[in-house]
């Protein structure tokens, strides 16, 4: 399940907690991302991992392709928070291939992943 976080309105961030289905980004996800775009024309993003990603359905993968493709060039900054080393990396290392700047951040430097989505801090 995938509950939003209530943040500034420049960005749109989420929790992820136990299965995330298909439906919770239908539900919860992309329309949240599709009024920011519309909004602000630019996705600042932030996720909470407080589950395993293997909890993931291969339905919320897809969505989640699906929804990061349709807005490609929209993509600003986007943060995973998660105390998993190796998402972390990944996270950064996405930077190199898609526009967009992302970072990984471990839990407890949540208020600091929040404020560089945010763009209070570079």
């Amino acid at each position: 399940m995938i509950h939003q976080i209530d943040t500034t309105d420049n960005i749109v961030a989420f929790r992820a907690l136990a299965e995330v289905t298909k439906e919770d980004f239908l539900t919860t996800v992309t329309p949240a991302v599709e009024h920011l775009v519309k909004q602000v024309n630019e996705i600042n993003f932030l996720l909470v991992l407080d589950t395993d990603i293997k909890n993931f359905t291969p339905g919320a993968w897809l969505e989640d392709g699906l929804l990061g493709l349709k807005h490609l060039g929209k993509w600003n900054r986007a943060a995973i928070v998660t105390d998993t080393e190796e998402i972390i990396s990944f996270t950064n290392g996405f930077s190199y291939i898609v526009p967009g700047e992302f970072r990984g951040y471990k839990k407890a430097d949540f208020n600091k992943a929040l404020n560089w989505v945010e763009g209070n801090i570079s």
